[in-house]
């Protein structure tokens, strides 16, 4: 009993001390953008006075309405499309297991590898030639591509730990290859579909590499990608840069608040398929 104490403890306080590591940058980040604009705050040093409209100068000036509504769009156009495709192709490798999916599994496995950094260049070249620099699309069809390998690997990870039984026995009753994934396998999967759709929001939203290199206008970036030019025009009013991190980083944690049972659920059950 007494060493079972001790490790409740022990876990108590390592979970008190990895909360306060993770909670520490967005106190400081906070605390700074209460600062009067071009000050160098040190520490986290409570202002005098707080300049709680540091919060509207930095919305103003990053013109963060325009930039919402162009996120939006984006996300409505990767998000739903990715989580599609990567459904279907998860449920064929997964559950249906064609020939050649074991050479189609290692070139997902082989993008995994594949690093934003790594093909911004030549992508750059791709979308000029297509005609599509500083679109939307110029963002939209790169990540809809790049979230693939992960999320393919997601949900095959999810439809292999399926019951056979329960496809045989709808076989039997039967129900053809769309109604068993329509029917029976989509309803079964609402949580690793939620849990993916979250996760490629969040990326979705924090691009920031291709919204940069792909896209010159700051309207038509994601909230991210538009920090950039906010940091050339700002880049030396510590607080206002602050204000305006934190309003970009709300959305998605606010999203993540939402929807953090289904992102849990979904962990949950695969630990225990597992």
């Amino acid at each position: 009993m007494i060493v079972r104490a001790r490790e409740k403890w022990l876990g108590r306080v390592l979970l008190i001390i990895l909360m306060l590591v993770t909670i520490m940058p967005f106190i400081s980040l906070f605390v700074t953008a209460l600062h009067a604009p071009g000050t160098y705050p040190s520490g986290l040093e409570w202002p005098a006075e707080p300049r709680w409209d540091n919060f509207v100068t930095a919305f103003q000036s990053a013109n963060m309405a325009a930039l919402l509504g162009s996120s939006f769009l984006i996300e409505i156009a990767v998000v739903p499309a990715a989580v599609l495709f990567a459904t279907l192709a998860g449920f064929a490798l997964g559950h249906l297991r064609p020939a050649g999916g074991r050479i189609v599994f290692v070139a997902f496995i082989l993008g995994l590898t594949l690093p934003f950094e790594g093909i911004i260049t030549p992508l750059y070249f791709q979308i000029r030639e297509m005609g599509l620099l500083n679109t939307r699309w110029a963002i939209i069809l790169p990540l809809i591509g790049l979230f693939m390998p992960f999320a393919v690997m997601w949900m095959r990870a999810h439809f292999i730990t399926m019951p056979a039984d329960l496809s045989e026995a709808a076989r039997m009753d039967g129900a053809t290859t769309w109604q068993l994934f329509w029917r029976i396998h989509i309803p079964l999967s609402v949580p690793a579909l939620s849990s993916l759709a979250i996760l490629l929001f969040l990326w979705t939203w924090n691009q920031f590499l291709l919204a940069i290199v792909l896209v010159n206008d700051p309207e038509k970036r994601t909230m991210a990608g538009a920090l950039g030019a906010f940091q050339g025009q700002y880049g030396t009013d510590i607080p206002l840069l602050c204000a305006g991190s934190l309003l970009i980083l709300t959305p998605t944690l606010i999203i993540f608040l939402i929807f953090q049972r289904h992102f849990v659920s979904a962990l949950m059950q695969g630990s225990l398929k597992g």
